[in-house]
């Protein structure tokens, strides 16, 4: 059995999947955590990504979280194998592996039957050269009269998800959408606990989330990161936050602007993941802040595994 627990950033998924641990440990049986966010896999940015210090972990141990140099590119084919192998060991020690996380295709990925297309090197190289010297408006317009239901999902400012979306398409004469997860067979048998939130809640919440990014110490800890090669990196440099903190170092923002539109793209991420998640047929879904949370999540939970 595999439990996943999703939903939109800002919801409270990690403290609920320690409370599930938890719950599970004084029950007899151990738990341990597999990451499903695509920018805590990298080593260092862990004030942008809302990272879970290890000292706040309760001892429980988890996987697929700071696997990755920023220079390095995340990819989701690479984390279905890595995240699939950490579920089946956890899972042949006889523990129960909970997936957390707010990446939609990552966790989909991993939960549901899916093959990932291959990839073509020239088309992509093509692509990626004019994404560098267009922007993603020109290749997003492509996509969209060519697979409006991925242009739609995607968004118009995900340059390295419209370039694979056009490489798909390319390739196999097929919309990139065709070649999304199956949600109608499971990888494993899997329950699914989504939180939601109001909303306007979840705006103020998120709005509040960016400023303590920023009085946290991100620039600081981007600072520290550019020294590792971060601008170099095709995935952790355009993390949502960071390519903000990384224009205002270099002067081409102020903070007031950076931080605001660190906000407005965070809201745009939020709305996205709701829509994704939300198609989960088989997602138990709970209000972020009922005062019962993790009791009723951890019934719910034990009634699956048990039935």
């Amino acid at each position: 059995m595999l439990i996943a627990v999703v939903g939109a950033t800002g919801t409270g998924k990690s403290g609920l999947s320690l409370e599930i641990a938890d719950a599970l440990a004084a029950l007899g049986r151990t738990a341990e955590i597999v990451g499903a966010d695509a920018m805590q896999l990298y080593r260092g940015m862990d004030i942008g990504t809302a990272k879970l210090p290890p000292a706040e972990r309760r001892g429980i141990p988890h996987h697929m979280v700071d696997t990755l140099d920023v220079t390095e590119e995340a990819s989701v084919a690479s984390y279905q194998v890595s995240a699939r192998a950490a579920i089946a060991d956890i899972q042949s020690r006889g523990a129960v592996p909970i997936l957390v996380g707010g990446s939609g295709l990552y966790v989909s990925s991993v939960i549901y039957d899916f093959r990932f297309p291959g990839t073509d090197p020239v088309i992509r190289a093509r692509l990626e050269a004019e994404l560098v010297e267009s922007g993603p408006g020109i290749l997003y317009q492509r996509l969209r009269r060519r697979d409006e239901h991925a242009a739609l999902a995607i968004g118009p400012h995900n340059g390295r998800r419209i370039v694979r979306a056009l490489e798909v398409v390319e390739m196999t004469g097929e919309s990139f959408g065709s070649g999304l997860p199956d949600e109608s067979t499971h990888w494993t048998p899997a329950t699914i606990v989504g939180l939601t939130a109001p909303r306007q809640e979840l705006v103020k919440t998120l709005d509040d989330r960016v400023l303590r990014m920023w009085r946290g110490g991100l620039l600081d800890e981007v600072g520290t990161l550019l020294g590792a090669g971060l601008e170099r990196g095709v995935t952790a440099s355009r993390a949502i936050g960071y390519a903000q903190a990384i224009a205002q170092l270099a002067g081409r923002m102020s903070q007031g602007d950076a931080i605001a539109a660190t906000q407005a793209i965070t809201r745009r991420y939020a709305r996205r993941q709701v829509g994704w998640f939300r198609r989960y047929s088989t997602a138990n879904w709970f209000e972020h802040d009922r005062s019962d949370l993790s009791d009723a999540v951890v019934g719910s939970v034990l009634a699956s595994i048990d039935g």
